[in-house]
């Protein structure tokens, strides 16, 4: 039953393009990409590392939302 209140969109299950995270972590990965970790505080320091050296980037992170076509509001 649809309510006049009610607006149903149909969103794709999984939209990678139109989420600018999905970017972010590709970035990560490629940093990551040959790490042999000896364990898993190895990996997660690298992965730390790695967010925050993107997070002194800001190019990156606007790039990233950039190329998803979407707007930050504000």
């Amino acid at each position: 039953m649809n309510e006049a209140w009610l607006t149903v969109f149909q969103l794709p299950a999984y939209a990678p393009d139109l989420n600018p995270q999905e970017d972010i972590w590709s970035l990560v990965k490629r940093d990551l990409g040959n790490l042999a970790a000896a364990d898993l505080a190895q990996i997660t320091r690298a992965v730390k590392r790695s967010l925050k050296q993107i997070q002194y980037r800001p190019n990156l992170v606007d790039g990233c939302l950039a190329g998803t076509g979407l707007m930050m509001g504000g």
